[in-house]
Parts: C-alpha cells; structure tokens; sequence
C-alpha cells in the first residue's frame, strides 16, 4: 500500500509539472493564458520591481537548494528517499505557480519588432528553445529527471540504477543544451518588456551560476569521467566537440 501511495504520489506531482511547464510557455510567451509576464495584474504595479525579484528569488533559492547533494542527504531522513526526486518537482512546480501568480508586469516596451520579418523568426526561436528543453530531458533520462522512475521502481519493489554517464544529440556539443534552451526561449520575444527583461536577465544569471554548482556535482559523481567530458565540450555554447573523435556514449 505504501509503495503504490508513493506511486500515485508520484504521478500527480508529474502532472502538476507538465501542467505548469505546458503554463510556462504560455506566460513567458504572452500566449493565452489568464496570467502572463505582460498582461494580467495581480495587486497592481506598485513595488513591481521588488515583488518580482522576490518571486524570482524565491524560486532561484528553492530550485538551488533542493538540488543539492547535501540537502537530500538531510532531506531523505524525512521524506523517504523513493519520493524524494517527485517532492523536489512538486515544491518547483508550486513555487513557479506562485511566481505566475504573483507577478507584476512591467510594460515598458524596450523593443517591439512589430509586422517585421523578425517577428515571425523570433516566435519561431522561442518555441524552438522549449523544444531544446522537453527533448533534451529525454535523451537523458525523463522519467528519472521528474520522479516518474523512482517511484515506478518503488512500486515494483526494486531499486533505482546507478545513472549512466551518456552524451547524446545534443551533448556532444554543448553541455547543458536544457540550460540553452531555457535561455533562447527567455530572450526570444518580439516585445520585449522591462518586465520580460528583468525576467530574462534574472534567469540568465541563475542559469549560469547554478550551472558551475551543478558541474562541481557531477564532477563528484561521474569523476574523471565528466572532466574529460568539460574538456572536450562547450558549457552552455553549441561548438564541434574539440576531441569528437574520443568522445563516447556510455550506455
């Protein structure tokens, strides 16, 4: 019975996700959605710059935190360590649900290409960096990524593999191509905002920060394996791998 509570805990923590993602592209998108970065106040304008950044802050300080090999070390002591990767979706998925509802747009226009050619193009890029994400996760492993596997395995009264070291598609060229494809869609708009700016800005800085955490993590866990792996591939550039030839899938 515990193990299919785990199960079924796990499912609806992945649909609140995928919903809120399916959201995301709509709010930082200004496309149909009640709320979005542009449009749909919610206690007005006042403070707008400071409500935002704390909303931003809010989800840099919970995504970083939870992340963290230390923290699950403690946080598994109270949360049993099958549900673990789902808790850590569905505390992101609230906080980024709060952030949508919370924000206040800043409409102050910075550009507006308008009826030019470069709208359709920027449109075009945008949906092309979510793209980059969704597909990203699952030439590595999505359903790890987001709970599903843990708990499934849990189910089945079995344990979770050793995640393998791969680089497929998109990782033979560039690291981080989820990190990538985040940042083309923040900044890929045809009206940009004050308010989309200070969106895109304080993601790219999280994005880039979080990245040299993250790669101190997978340095401890792959070894002498991802450091060959920096070496030879760009962080968050799309560039011909400098050793194609020697770099492996490791299945």
């Amino acid at each position: 019975m515990k193990r299919l509570i785990f199960f079924l805990y796990g499912i609806i923590s992945y649909l609140i996700f995928f919903a809120t993602f399916l959201y995301a592209i709509g709010f930082v998108g200004n496309l149909s959605v009640p709320k979005a970065i542009d449009y749909g106040f919610q206690g007005g304008t006042n403070a707008a710059l400071i409500v935002n950044l704390l909303l931003l802050s809010l989800f840099a300080i919970q995504h970083s935190v939870m992340a963290r090999q230390g923290f699950k070390k403690w946080w598994t002591k109270i949360v049993p360590k099958q549900i673990e990767r789902s808790t850590y979706v569905l505390f992101s998925s609230v906080v980024l649900i709060l952030l949508f509802y919370f924000w206040r747009p800043m409409t102050g226009t910075i550009w507006n290409t308008g009826e030019t050619f470069l709208t359709p193009v920027l449109i075009t890029i945008y949906f092309l960096g979510w793209i980059i994400v969704l597909t990203g996760t699952f030439l590595i492993n999505h359903f790890n990524l987001f709970g599903l596997q843990q708990v499934y395995l849990s189910l089945k009264n079995r344990e979770v593999p050793h995640p393998k070291f791969v680089t497929p598609f998109y990782y033979k060229f560039v690291r981080h191509p989820l990190m990538l494809g985040f940042i083309i869609a923040f900044w890929a708009t045809p009206v940009m905002t004050i308010g989309h700016l200070l969106f895109a800005l304080a993601t790219t800085g999280y994005i880039l920060i979080a990245i040299q955490i993250e790669e101190r993590d997978l340095v401890g866990f792959h070894g002498e394996e991802y450091k060959r792996y920096q070496r030879e591939v760009s962080q968050i550039i799309p560039m011909p791998p400098r050793k194609h030839d020697i770099i492996e899938n490791i299945r």
